[in-house]
């Protein structure tokens, strides 16, 4: 019978890769590991493979298969509720021509409560879930003999989960059934990767270390077209300000040639401005272009995902929410607006075309100004040399294990010797202290020193070694809270007589007057009024540009795209231009040359430049923008220590500039000293308001360690209240429990986190390596123009911004032609 999963391969006309076979045989000699390959190469298949072959082997004969399901012997984790569909229907295909006595099911936050209940009382073969619902069912004293048939665990997407605290989440709950079933194998599924083993050794934990941890990589060449769209004219002095739509006629004649088209953009706020503006263009793609983001209305983006999967739609403008390994065959190309700001990213969306063994993945970049085409052509060139982002793994988060704890206490309780040797099975507790495990349990069971006082804080009972939740307040309160994704002030978005339209940051919402229009989930609307934390609007004929911003939606600029990028720029020094972007850009940087500098992956560029508006320094790490934004900080503060003045700062992913009314008297050795790692943690939390830095992470903290409720459903908290709720913990904990560990948690992810503190030293470190050079130039440069730009968009100033950058512009475009 084992050679009906060959024979369903066979029939679909597929022939297995040699990692698929490996894989098979891994799992079937009782191997645990992690397969990797590029997207549409059949991971999932090299997974699901090994417990069918498995129990094919176990049944050989057809006539004695069960008449019922089988039990639940597959547990399926996948990051995202869109990404589960998907599985579920891949998984059910072969099992359904082979007419296997398995059942596959989804159970998410989405899945009804009467599915739920089903499942509690038989799950079925293979369960596709989440880390949110899977820490949610082990809360249940009886999964433990629900999952006596278990055999396997399969993480999807482990690259998307790794650097993340839903990672530890998902580490804590596979220490967990590694802890009922030693046998268990764990086997994880990873694109576009550039830390393999230490991906490896964070899914199995220790694990990993007893001989039967397999690495699996695909030796197949998927093939990947990049494609940049190229301006008829190159704009010399780029800003940011217009999302690209200068292309718009490329990017509609290049939706003309394709049925199905996927367009990412960087950011939700993109996502409604292109969308906006292809309705506009076309209106007789009425009804044949969609968006997709995190923010739009749940059904609404199954709907565009059903109908993306049928063809039945033109093109989706779409962000990061349909990135991961969705299989959406009909789709025939894939457009990129704007630098795709890492290697990883474009490989995972190019892969979204030609999603199956064989067919070309074609990308076409589209530029938002000169200098994105540097950007695409050394991310071709990164993709070449195979260099790809690494995902860091989380350390010791305490606000998840003391989640964790309780939801062990919950699910029939813990013996403390064995619960400590689980948890430090684990990547993310591996160096878990004495005293930091000694006031976790202290946290728990008593509230800590400054806690005790109140009951409801006491919500694990001690009883010798044994811990247990026996409080049914607490028990509910507590699954209502489980889970680690804690959102930025989301507000509801509600039709005044119609459905829900999906969220909103509240700080948009509270910047808004009755009347106002704006333009979201691709709706022109009008803003009535709120209440109960649901912003109630009605459509409008009126035309709107106002969108919506997210916060989250910022993304630097990798380290390895970063360093791509400076061997591009040194290739242009050199007059090297050998790819269409190239081409396309060299005018542009050989104005940068003319009037200043190009550096090379040594050198460190620094610009001054007077304006009518004061003296600007401009100073070039291409390190990132969040990188960058810390150098800046930290570089004005310490000139000011020096030399009081006042500062006003604008940074990118290229660099940051530094406003000033008086010259700055620093030679090379003077930067290079502002510049230096030395005392870096000390001095940028001194120069950052670290106190309300830490405030705010506490938010983040204290929901998933259980102290701030967010509300039951339909009575939720308004982001104002949870933070006012936290800010008096974190007060409460610095006054009268300054040790207390979760305190020393929001310190550390402010400096490793907020301000990237890793990435900054490392770019202070090789800036002493550096030879700095120092060039005043007598009009803004190519590079110095969009930090320019950023800089007046912060000035108070009757003009418009975009006519005075443009003016600006003009002008330097005129100057260029003349010299």
């Amino acid at each position: 019978m084992k050679s009906l999963w060959p024979a369903w391969f066979k029939k679909q006309r597929w022939k297995p890769f040699p990692f698929q076979q490996e894989a098979w045989d891994a799992f079937l000699a009782g191997e645990s590991g992690l397969v990797h390959a590029p997207t549409g190469l059949g991971k999932t298949y090299a997974v699901w493979g090994g417990p069918v072959l498995e129990w094919l082997a176990q049944n050989p004969e057809k006539a004695a298969w069960p008449k019922k399901t089988e039990p639940l012997r597959v547990l399926w984790l996948t990051p995202l509720r869109a990404l589960a569909n998907d599985t579920v229907e891949s998984l059910r295909a072969p099992l359904k021509d082979l007419g296997l006595p398995w059942s596959v099911e989804l159970r998410t936050g989405d899945t009804s409560a009467a599915a739920r209940q089903r499942q509690r009382q038989r799950f079925p073969t293979a369960l596709v879930t989440t880390p949110e619902s899977l820490s949610l069912l082990l809360t249940h004293a009886d999964t433990r003999e629900k999952f006596a048939d278990l055999r396997c665990v399969i993480v999807d997407e482990w690259h998307e989960m790794l650097g993340t605290k839903r990672g530890v989440q998902t580490e804590l709950c596979l220490a967990r059934l590694r802890q009922w079933a030693p046998g268990l194998r764990i086997w994880g599924l990873s694109a576009t990767l550039g830390n393999l083993g230490q991906a490896l050794h964070v899914l199995l934990g220790s694990a990993a270390h007893a001989g039967k941890a397999r690495m699996i990589s695909a030796q197949v060449n998927k093939k990947f077209e990049i494609k940049s769209l190229l301006p008829r004219s190159m704009e010399s002095f780029p800003w940011s300000g217009h999302a690209g739509l200068r292309m718009l006629p490329d990017v509609i004649r290049r939706l003309e040639k394709s049925r199905t088209t996927l367009l990412f953009v960087n950011t939700r706020s993109q996502v409604e401005i292109w969308y906006q503006a292809l309705c506009a263009a076309r209106p007789d793609w009425d009804g044949d272009i969609e968006l997709h983001h995190g923010s739009v209305d749940r059904k609404k983006r199954e709907e565009v995902e059903e109908r993306l999967r049928a063809g039945a739609v033109k093109c989706v403008v779409c962000t990061g929410s349909l990135d991961l390994g969705v299989d959406f065959s009909p789709v025939e190309q894939v457009i990129q607006v704007g630098a795709p700001k890492g290697v990883a990213r474009m490989l995972q969306r190019a892969g979204r075309s030609g999603h199956q063994p064989g067919a070309v993945s074609r990308i076409y970049c589209v530029p938002a100004h000169a200098l994105e085409l540097v950007e695409f052509a050394a991310v071709r060139d990164a993709i070449t040399r195979g260099e790809m982002e690494a995902r860091e793994p989380v350390d010791r988060p305490l606000d998840l294990l003391v989640q964790h704890l309780v939801t062990l206490a919950l699910g029939g309780g813990f013996h403390e010797a064995q619960a400590l040797a689980e948890i430090r099975s684990t990547h993310a507790f591996r160096d878990l202290s004495d005293e930091e495990w000694q006031w976790i349990i202290d946290f728990v069971t008593r509230g800590g020193k400054s806690l005790k006082a109140y009951p409801q804080f006491r919500r694990v009972r001690q009883e010798g070694d044994f811990f247990t939740v026996d409080q049914p307040d607490i028990a509910r309160f507590h699954r209502m809270s489980i889970g680690t994704i804690t959102s930025d002030a989301m507000m509801s978005v509600r039709l005044m007589r119609g459905s829900h339209l999906g969220s909103i940051e509240e700080s948009f919402i509270a910047r808004l007057k009755a009347g106002d229009g704006f333009s979201f989930a691709g709706h022109q609307l009008e803003f009535v009024r709120v209440h109960d934390m649901t912003a109630f609007v009605r459509k409008s004929r009126k035309t709107s540009r106002l969108v919506p911003q997210w916060m989250g939606g910022k993304m630097p600029l990798s380290t390895q795209l970063a360093r791509a990028v400076r061997l591009k720029l040194a290739e242009a020094k050199r007059e090297v231009f050998d790819s269409p972007e190239m081409k396309a850009a060299a005018p542009v940087l050989k104005i940068q040359a003319s009037w200043s500098l190009i550096p090379e992956p040594d050198e460190l560029l620094i610009e001054w430049t007077r304006t009518r508006e004061g003296l600007l320094y401009f100073i070039y790490p291409f390190a990132g923008r969040l990188a960058h934004e810390g150098l800046a900080v930290l570089t004005a503060h310490r000139i000011g220590k020096a030399s009081p003045r006042s500062f006003a700062l604008t940074m990118n992913d290229y660099g940051f500039a530094l406003a000033t009314p008086t010259p700055l008297d620093l030679d090379e050795q003077a930067w290079r000293e502002m510049l230096s790692p030395d005392m870096l943690v000390e001095d940028i939390l001194d120069c950052l308001n670290s106190t309300e830095l830490a405030k705010r992470q506490f938010r983040e903290i204290a929901r998933i360690a259980g102290l701030v409720f967010q509300g039951y459903p339909g009575s939720s908290k308004s982001t104002r209240q949870v933070q006012a709720s936290s800010g008096l913990f974190y007060d409460m904990f610095s006054r009268y429990e300054p040790d207390n560990r979760l305190l020393d948690q929001a310190r550390r992810e402010v400096i490793e986190r907020q301000l990237e503190v890793r990435r900054l030293r490392e770019t202070l470190s090789q800036a002493q390596g550096m030879k700095i050079i120092l060039r005043e130039t007598q009009r803004l440069t190519p590079l110095s123009f969009p930090l320019w730009a950023m800089w007046v968009q912060a000035q108070v100033s009757t003009e418009k911004w975009a006519d005075r950058v443009r003016r600006m512009s003009e002008q330097l475009e005129a100057e260029a032609l003349r010299t």
